[in-house]
């Protein structure tokens, strides 16, 4: 299949971050990289005045932090950076793992045409974005392709826990494309899974997306020894 790129992706179309999207990505790459070391503070107002935006934006993405342990949010002070300790996040991916797993199964059985399609194309695309070396891009189309997926396995409750549980261990996801190679290796990876599912083998597609999950936890813990 070839799969040529247009300025606005023409083939796939994937929704637009909002603000407080970017604005969460950015802080979780200063916390993840320690540019904002643990214990520092989030002063809201100084936080809107960096980025040009309104207070509410700010709060809503320390909020979105918290929730992924990068973030310690604290009655009537300012937050400050916290790091999840290493159980915590090694649960965290553990339960990614086994979810994503899930996921992939379903969608080897249940995965309609379009569907299909749509999942190779996605695929198809990172292969192009690495040849780009295009990091930043490969990591957005990244996440539609692993959301293709969720939606594939045709599971909503599923689905919605997934998506929850990425929303956590996102930054810790994020942050292991940095390392040397990660991107080939990725696909490497994703191709593996691709073909289970096109292929509608079970458990060959969880064994396959458990055992990448896996491989994101160590490639973060690679990155996390280098910073």
């Amino acid at each position: 299949m070839s799969f040529a790129l247009t300025a606005e992706d023409q083939t796939v179309k994937w929704p637009r971050r909002t603000r407080t999207e970017e604005l969460r990505l950015r802080l979780s790459d200063d916390i993840v990289r320690g540019q904002l070391a643990p214990g520092a503070a989030l002063d809201e107002t100084e936080l809107a005045r960096r980025f040009s935006v309104s207070r509410t934006p700010v709060r809503e993405a320390i909020r979105m932090l918290a929730a992924s342990g990068l973030v310690e949010v604290r009655a009537h002070r300012a937050a400050v950076v916290a790091r999840p300790t290493h159980e915590h996040l090694i649960g965290m991916f553990e339960v990614m793992a086994e979810l994503e797993s899930l996921c992939a199964g379903y969608a080897a059985d249940r995965m309609r045409g379009a569907e299909r399609r749509a999942l190779e194309e996605a695929h198809e695309k990172l292969r192009v974005l690495i040849q780009r070396g295009d990091p930043q891009r490969y990591y957005e189309v990244n996440e539609a392709f692993h959301a293709t997926i969720y939606a594939g396995a045709h599971n909503s409750y599923l689905a919605e826990l997934t998506l929850a549980t990425r929303g956590r261990v996102q930054p810790f996801r994020r942050a292991q494309f940095r390392n040397l190679g990660r991107l080939a290796k990725s696909h490497a990876e994703h191709d593996r899974v691709v073909q289970a599912i096109l292929r509608g083998e079970r458990v060959l597609a969880a064994q396959n997306m458990y055992a990448h999950i896996i491989k994101v936890r160590d490639e973060y813990e690679h990155y996390a020894e280098t910073i």
